[in-house]
C-alpha cells in the first residue's frame, strides 16, 4: 500500500466522518462512545488533537502524565471538550480533512488507523453508517504483534478472517467475522465472544 493510497483513504474517511458529525444532535455528541469513559465529543477532541494542540503543549502534558500517553490523552480529551464546544470540534475536523498526520504519531499509516478505529468508536455507539469494509481491511493489514499487545489482545490459535473484505489477522483456526468486528476485537472494544 503506497503512501498516496493511504493518504487518499484517510482523506475519504475524514470527509465521511465530518459529514456524519455535521448531522449529530446535541444528545448524540453527549452519547457514550465505544472508547471507555469518553462521550462522542471526547473522541472527536482526541481525533483532532494534533490539529488544535501545539506539540510542546502535548509534550508537557505527557510529561505531567508520567510519560503515559494514554493518561495524557484522557486528561486532554476532557480538558479540550471543556474549552471547545461541539461546533468548534466539527469546524476543526472539517478544516483538517487533508492535514498530514504527525510522523511522531505513526505518520500516514498511523493516521489512517487512528481515524478508522476512533470512527468506529463513534459510528458503532450511535448506530451510524460504518466504515467501508475495504478501508477497514487496509487498517487490518497494518496489524502487528506490537499493536495487539498494546490493546491487550491474545489471538492464540485464532485466525480472524473478514467475510466482507480481503483481510485476516492471526494464525490458527479460522473465525469468520465482518471486517469491522475484527477491528473492534483486535483493538479491545469487543471480546471475540461478543463478536461471534
Amino acid at each position: 500500500m503506497t503512501t498516496t493510497t493511504i493518504a487518499k483513504e484517510t482523506w475519504a474517511e475524514r470527509a465521511r466522518l465530518a459529514g456524519l458529525l455535521a448531522t449529530l444532535t446535541p444528545q448524540q455528541w453527549e452519547h457514550p462512545s465505544l472508547c471507555e469513559g469518553w462521550r462522542v465529543r471526547e473522541v472527536v477532541a482526541h481525533m483532532t488533537a494534533p490539529f488544535h494542540t501545539a506539540p510542546l503543549r502535548m509534550l508537557g502534558g505527557i510529561l505531567r502524565a508520567g510519560l503515559s500517553y494514554d493518561r495524557y490523552a484522557a486528561r486532554a480529551a476532557w480538558a479540550d471538550t471543556a474549552r471547545l464546544d461541539d461546533a468548534d470540534l466539527l469546524r476543526i475536523a472539517q478544516e483538517n480533512l487533508r492535514t498530514p498526520w504527525p510522523r511522531s504519531a505513526g505518520g500516514a499509516e498511523g493516521g489512517l488507523s487512528h481515524d478508522v478505529i476512533h470512527g468506529l468508536d463513534i459510528t458503532e455507539a450511535l448506530g451510524l453508517q460504518r466504515v467501508p469494509p475495504e478501508r477497514v481491511a487496509r487498517v487490518l493489514g497494518l496489524t502487528t504483534p506490537r499493536s495487539l499487545a498494546y490493546f491487550g489482545v491474545d489471538l492464540t490459535g485464532c485466525r480472524l478472517v473478514a467475510t466482507d473484505a480481503d483481510a485476516a489477522v492471526g494464525t490458527g483456526v479460522d473465525v469468520p467475522l465482518p471486517a469491522h468486528e475484527i477491528l473492534l476485537v483486535i483493538t479491545g472494544r469487543r471480546s471475540l465472544a461478543e463478536s461471534g
